[in-house]
């Protein structure tokens, strides 16, 4: 308890140092904690993925999913505190003379703070990507492009490196997590990301497999849950926290909770699962049609476009329950749309077009 103290005594030096010599760059590190947020891999990464490659965007979900459900089990085995609870209601102050830490529209987070979730899914999904970009130029170095494949990987992985240590400071900046917490969140996403590289059986998955995967990741989280409820440890205890010491109450949004973000990947999981294995997937993306970079193209323009409208579906959040219900069709309707609704449209108006030609 008393290294904890120490360690998050540090983590707060820091915080203050950053948001007194850096509120120039105030802008750019809101902009790149919302570049860390996982809910970016729906509606951004995934929609331009999948188009270009069907096994990547796949595995991206996989790996999103799974890795924000450890990131929960995580957050509720750890305990974390956040920053800007942590100086209002730690003694080792003298005279209850605590830090003053300035708090953002989105510092106000309700789950536990470690590890970090904007960190480990940043660092998991941009893994996933570069990896996937880097598998493309494996074959230059047994060529003579062994130097511009260097190059290349020198370059993908500094871009890597410094989206990550961005997105880390960008949340140690609002006071959401302390620096311990968002090193761990890079390197649990690393990982997470790194056995996905070696689990090809997801690409294959029926549908009663994403079933089951979605049914035993939801029995797990909620058992675990109520089994420490039995034994009277709350882990919900970190939401009565940022409710007393967020400095706006309109910044505590229900989204951030620790079961609204479980329902969101389960919804995202199931869509995926439903718009593979459906006929119009199989019509529109193994067609003749799927190898044309018109047709990609158009599948990309259209489900970025069409992702954007769902942001403006905002879901009502005076009862819990009906707010978990309809986040989940809300997040199964968004691979959905990408894998197997937009390419079918797609499919379908070029067949009509070229029937309108000849």
């Amino acid at each position: 308890s008393i290294k904890m103290d120490l360690l998050h005594s540090n983590g707060v030096l820091i915080i203050q140092h950053l948001q007194r010599d850096y509120r120039a760059y105030q802008d750019f590190l809101n902009f790149m904690s919302h570049v860390g947020d996982p809910r970016n891999i729906f509606s951004i990464y995934f929609p331009l993925w999948f188009q270009l490659n069907q096994v990547v965007g796949t595995k991206m979900i996989w790996v999103a999913v799974i890795g924000d459900w450890f990131n929960l089990i995580f957050k509720w085995i750890l305990f974390g505190h956040r920053p800007y609870w942590w100086v209002q209601e730690t003694m080792i102050y003298p005279n209850q003379s605590s830090p003053c830490l300035e708090q953002f529209p989105i510092t106000c987070e309700t789950g536990p703070g470690s590890p970090s979730g904007h960190a480990m899914g940043s660092s998991c999904i941009w893994y996933v990507m570069v990896t996937a970009a880097l598998s493309y130029t494996v074959r230059w170095k047994e060529k003579s492009a062994v130097t511009l494949h260097r190059l290349i990987w020198s370059f993908l992985w500094s871009i890597f490196w410094i989206i990550q240590i961005s997105v880390c400071v960008s949340r140690v900046f609002i006071a959401t997590h302390f620096p311990h917490q968002v090193i761990l969140g890079v390197f649990a996403g690393i990982l997470v990301a790194e056995a996905f590289e070696h689990t090809p059986a997801i690409q294959t998955a029926s549908l009663r497999m994403y079933m089951k995967t979605n049914l035993f990741l939801f029995i797990f989280a909620l058992g675990f849950y109520l089994v420490l409820k039995l034994l009277d440890i709350d882990l919900l205890w970190s939401v009565p926290k940022a409710k007393k010491w967020c400095a706006n109450p309109d910044w505590i949004n229900i989204d951030t909770t620790p079961f609204a973000g479980l329902v969101r990947n389960l919804g995202a999981l199931f869509g995926l699962g439903l718009g593979i294995n459906s006929e119009m997937f199989v019509t529109s993306c193994k067609g003749k049609n799927s190898c044309k970079i018109s047709f990609r193209i158009l599948c990309i323009a259209a489900s970025l476009a069409t992702l954007q409208l769902y942001n403006f579906v905002k879901i009502p959040t005076h009862t819990e329950y009906l707010f978990y219900i309809l986040s989940f069709c809300k997040s199964a309707a968004m691979p959905l749309t990408v894998v197997a609704l937009v390419p079918y449209c797609v499919h379908s108006l070029m067949r009509t077009t070229e029937k309108k030609l000849n």
